[in-house]
């Protein structure tokens, strides 16, 4: 099986390395300075935790023409990104497109690819990108199908991902899975942006901390309101006091140690266009409800110099 990684950030590389590392046949497709150095000194991945650089020479292109066939094409760029991509995916041949990342518009890109099978998926790695090198954590999990009401492609992904060492988990239904994921990464997002990306400001502040899982229930609310299944189905409960204490743990932690750098503020502070965008598109999602969320805006106007009111699908470089 062919596979082409779209995108060399933390995601795209991770993935492209794992993929390679089973013995796929994957391709990278990166830009500039850092397409050069892969293709000179390899694809190096430290992991957090370790003093060892791998190093992967994994194949380098730099650009997508309508005649390159593969069997699968996952598109690891930010959602703001992805408005850049979509013309030269429309015109390639390949059929099996997988987007990777945070989408809250996951109906409308499927729909702007109608010749395409879309899907979407999640992946648990997380970090930085340096001059020469990504250093991150990875968890080898990822989540992935397509749109609720599509045809299964539970098979397609169990052939993709066969002898890998990824935890795979097929989704069915990724654009409710990945609405309810915005809903909780967001409000994580405006105390990274409150606290200038040095979460350990707000170790033992749990007053904010709970506001934080009051703004995500507000989102979840507003999901549900709109018909919408709230995912995972470990969430489903989000207005019982297990899923706050479970919350609140988790944030505790992530405020406490190095996990909230690698897990939140890294990403945050380097992506702000991203997540900003992700914010203006949820709350017009939320405004279409008619749910209030006022504790989500009060955190928002905390953040700050960051957010604004730019655009989502912008165009960028990968």
């Amino acid at each position: 099986m062919k596979v082409l990684v779209y995108g060399a950030g933390v995601l795209g590389c991770n993935l492209a390395n794992n993929l390679f590392r089973a013995g796929k046949d994957v391709t990278l497709l990166a830009r500039g300075k850092w397409a050069e150095s892969i293709k000179k000194d390899g694809l190096r991945i430290k992991k957090m935790f370790s003093s060892r650089t791998s190093v992967s020479r994994v194949p380098v292109v730099t650009g997508l023409a309508p005649e390159d066939g593969y069997d699968v094409i996952f598109v690891a760029v930010r959602y703001t990104q992805i408005g850049s991509v979509t013309d030269a995916l429309r015109a390639n041949k390949s059929k099996n497109i997988v987007f990777v990342g945070n989408n809250v518009r996951a109906k409308e890109l499927a729909a702007s690819l109608p010749e395409k099978n879309v899907m979407f998926a999640f992946a648990l790695s997380a970090g930085h990108r340096e001059c020469d090198r990504v250093v991150c954590i990875d968890l080898k999990k990822i989540t992935i199908g397509q749109l609720s009401g599509a045809p299964s492609n539970e098979a397609l992904i169990g052939r993709i991902f066969e002898g890998t060492k990824y935890k795979v988990v097929y989704e069915p239904n990724m654009g409710d899975y990945l609405l309810c994921h915005a809903a909780f990464v967001i409000p994580a997002a405006f105390a990274c942006y409150k606290t200038d990306g040095d979460l350990k400001k707000l170790r033992g502040n749990t007053a904010y901390l709970n506001r934080m899982i009051d703004a995500n229930i507000e989102g979840y609310r507003a999901i549900q309101t709109a018909g919408h299944e709230i995912l995972p189905k470990a969430d489903k409960d989000f207005e019982g006091d297990a899923y706050r204490k479970t919350c609140l743990r988790f944030f505790k932690l992530m405020c406490a140690t190095v996990l909230g750098k690698i897990c939140a503020s890294d990403h945050a502070m380097n992506a702000v266009d991203e997540m900003d965008a992700l914010n203006r598109d949820l709350e017009r999602f939320f405004d279409e409800t008619g749910v209030d969320y006022p504790i989500w805006r009060s955190l928002e106007k905390e953040a700050g110099k960051y957010l604004s009111d730019k655009a989502a699908f912008g165009s960028a470089e990968s």
